[in-house]
């Protein structure tokens, strides 16, 4: 079977590894369905879990697919503390259709809500609010995690030393410590389901480096990026800044989306067509800061009401470069990189700008205290020259590569922005994880 990315690229050949639960014919009852996965992956090598396919690059691609997605009941919700205990196939979808209405709302949520928990937790996904509330692992209570040895371990941030440790090698380790398979998450508690925003135009780096920290106190802000801009445009943006209404609307309802169809031909994204985008996007506000009230789907996840808008970059697919620097060398960073990207001509106009708070505990987790860009490029002849160009000026400043989103990454690049790899390195030797659990992306990067 040949499954690929939400990138489209690579496409590779895959066995697909369903563990739901079987028939007892002799009884007539159901096996436990851990019993079959343990099963699979004694069985098996060159494993990894599979959510919803929504990862950029391949790290959930592999000789043999765990597919996740199809365990997905919701086990148990706790009202007073607002802890919510599902499968790990359940979708943020899913959540949100369940939980809106009766006014609770994801801690923390990425752009797309068309991931599992698990697939959450292992990219330990981030969103508009990290500089307020952290990575997604900072909402779980605690998660079951079944090892190679068929062992489950209820895995907690504060448990024991066993328990703690593969906390902190689950969260971020993109799944290649093991599978899981529940997780309890703590919710927010919101009385509407719309977001007062804030849209500040900013005409170059500088303000709107001075934008982000003037609504740093602000629990949502992300920013749309010009990423041609040239001389004193370069940096030019659109900064949206948010907080939940207080307007008691609560009848949250699944939007119909608009389909793709098909694959865009190749040349219809140029550096023509995406100038004209970004030019047309950035002049379509006119007042340099703007209120208006807008419901989350809008505001969290825009691209969602798309779908396959992965097809608009043509069949040989796209990659998203996702970096991020250091606060105190993020703007000269950022400076370099988007002169690095205007000079040659290949720009997204897909690129979106955040602010960070600091780091967690966990080994492989993307974000720290300072800014992040990601860029969404069409997989073309000279993209990889010019991102190895952008992988070098990363390392200048500092920082490092979201793996999450990665799909080409040297060993050398990655491991030079991630201090705690050879802790990851050998927590997986220790319980035999190496042997079992491995990615395209981990065997690419050395992991």
């Amino acid at each position: 079977m040949s499954l690929r990315s939400w990138g489209n690229y690579p496409q590779t050949q895959n066995q697909p590894l369903d563990f739901a639960q079987e028939q007892d014919q002799s009884k007539g009852q159901s096996k436990d369905p851990k019993n079959s996965l343990s099963q699979i992956i004694q069985q098996h090598q060159s494993l990894i879990p599979r959510g919803n396919g929504r990862s950029y690059g391949d790290s959930a691609l592999a000789e043999h697919i765990i597919q996740v997605k199809p365990h997905d009941l919701f086990l148990d919700f706790d009202p007073e503390q607002g802890l919510l205990t599902v499968e790990a196939g359940v979708l943020l979808d899913d959540i949100l259709a369940a939980m809106v209405p009766r006014g609770w709302f994801l801690s923390v949520t990425p752009g797309t809500k068309l991931i599992t928990v698990g697939g959450a937790i292992a990219s330990d996904v981030h969103g508009k609010n990290h500089h307020i509330a952290g990575c997604f692992s900072q909402s779980v209570s605690r998660f079951k995690l079944m090892l190679p040895s068929g062992e489950v371990v209820e895995c907690l941030a504060d448990g024991d030393e066993k328990s703690t440790e593969l906390f902190k090698a689950t969260c971020g380790g993109m799944g290649l410590t093991g599978v899981i398979l529940d997780a309890t998450i703590r919710l927010k508690k919101i009385h509407s389901m719309n977001i007062r925003q804030t849209t500040i135009k900013s005409p170059n780096l500088k303000e709107t480096f001075a934008a982000f920290e003037q609504y740093k106190d602000t629990t949502y802000s992300v920013a749309w990026i010009d990423c041609l801009a040239k001389g004193d445009d370069i940096g030019r943006s659109l900064l949206m800044v948010g907080e939940f209404s207080d307007d008691k609307q609560l009848r949250y309802r699944r939007k119909k989306k608009l389909n793709i169809p098909f694959n865009f031909p190749s040349f219809a994204l140029n550096t023509l067509t995406v100038k004209a985008f970004n030019w047309l996007y950035y002049h379509k506000v006119r007042q340099s800061v703007s209120k208006q009230t807008v419901g989350i789907d809008t505001f969290f996840y825009p691209l969602d009401g798309i779908g396959h808008w992965n097809r608009i970059y043509g069949k040989n697919g796209f990659t998203q470069y996702q970096f991020i620097l250091p606060k105190q060398t993020s703007y000269d960073g950022l400076a370099a990189v988007l002169k690095a990207i205007a000079d040659s001509g290949k720009g997204s106009f897909l690129a979106v700008l955040k602010l960070y708070g600091p780091a967690n505990r966990n080994y492989l987790s993307f974000p720290m205290e300072g800014y992040s860009l990601a860029l969404d490029f069409k997989i073309e002849k000279g993209l990889f020259a010019l991102l190895d160009q952008l992988d070098q000026i990363v390392l200048q400043y500092g920082g490092r590569i979201y793996l999450a989103k990665d799909v080409r990454v040297s060993s050398q690049v990655f491991e030079q922005g991630y201090p705690h790899i050879d802790t990851f390195r050998a927590l997986r030797k220790q319980y035999g994880m190496d042997e079992k659990f491995n990615s395209l992306q981990s065997r690419r990067v050395g992991i």
